[in-house]
């Protein structure tokens, strides 16, 4: 297949277009930022936005399947800017997709489109609620994951798939403020640790966009339909970071903050961050209920109807993780 993947910056996109164009597929990337081209890889780097239609329509013509993982995150920033981004740039891809001929359309999605903060135990993937105010990045991803479903008509099979905790190699997110903050003796966790959290090694989070590229189709059961993607194992918050810092050779010496104080804290901080600086804030209402509220899903429907399971354990994810942090220059 030819394939247009976006937000190709990221490290389980530029991953998902690596991984395509290892087996053969022709891959197209739209970033926001210049990348140098490498015609024996197989990718082809074209500069653009997602919120200029022309743009992503010149990128797209000629494909036949779009993986659109372009978006802002983290909780900087105002409505306009996850809006126009996540809203409108998903609206624009779906756009040029069906004015293009794509048949298949693969939508990066979250977790958090169905949080409401409640634990999730064993749960599905539940539809995309609207309605919270002051949580951008969630609504924006919840609205955008709306439009995708419903353009699951006519030549156009879509799903949408929402991987949880991705990690590994490269992270800079998870994996790197844990590691950051546990070396220099600020890492803390909400509450005694004790939750029970799902995650997804970054290998297992590329098969699985690739398994749903494949498997969407008209007539497939995935069509139309979103699902959460994880490693299936169910770890306390503790043991995930410390097998994190475990790994990456740095301290293991939590300060713990009760849940209700690390929520409020974490909205103070949504408020004030923003008008200090212009990074992501070290605590944030969403960050501090998914590390103290189980959040852990049932595997099943993704290995039924994408085919797919995930194929690097957690134990097996410590050790590369390990090995890559040992290989680094000193």
């Amino acid at each position: 297949m030819r394939v247009l993947v976006t937000g190709a910056g990221s490290l389980l996109l530029g991953g998902v277009a690596s991984a395509l164009a290892a087996r053969g597929d022709e891959v197209v990337c739209l970033q926001r930022r210049a990348v140098p081209g490498d015609a024996s890889s197989g990718v082809r780097h074209v500069q653009g936005d997602v919120r200029d239609l022309v743009a992503v329509a010149q990128a797209a013509e000629g494909c036949d399947a779009i993986v659109h993982g372009a978006a802002r995150v983290g909780v900087v920033g105002s409505w306009n800017d996850f809006r126009t981004v996540n809203v409108e740039g998903t609206a624009n891809v779906l756009r040029a997709a069906q004015d293009c001929g794509v048949g298949r359309f693969v939508h990066v999605s979250t977790p958090s489109v169905a949080h409401s903060g409640h634990s999730l135990v064993g749960e599905g993937a539940a539809p995309a609620v609207t309605g919270r105010k002051g949580a951008y990045y969630a609504e924006s991803k919840a609205l955008a994951e709306q439009l995708v479903l419903q353009a699951a008509t006519g030549a156009l099979a879509v799903v949408a798939v929402r991987p949880h905790l991705v990690w590994g190699p490269g992270d800079t997110q998870l994996v790197g403020r844990i590691v950051e903050r546990a070396a220099a003796g600020r890492l803390a966790m909400v509450g005694s640790g004790s939750a029970l959290i799902d995650s997804t090694f970054i290998d297992n989070a590329i098969s699985a966009h690739i398994a749903a590229l494949d498997a969407v189709q008209q007539g497939a059961a995935c069509n139309g339909r979103a699902y959460v993607v994880a490693n299936g194992e169910p770890r306390t918050v503790r043991e995930l970071i410390e097998g994190i810092c475990l790994a990456a050779n740095v301290p293991f010496a939590p300060k713990h903050v009760p849940l209700s104080v690390a929520v409020r804290l974490g909205a103070v901080v949504e408020r004030v961050w923003p008008r200090l600086r212009d990074d992501e804030p070290p605590i944030t209402r969403f960050l501090a209920e998914q590390l103290g509220t189980a959040h852990w899903f049932d595997p099943r429907p993704a290995r039924d109807d994408l085919g797919w399971v995930p194929h690097v354990s957690l134990d097996a994810g410590f050790e590369l993780l390990r090995r890559w942090f040992a290989a680094l220059p000193a």
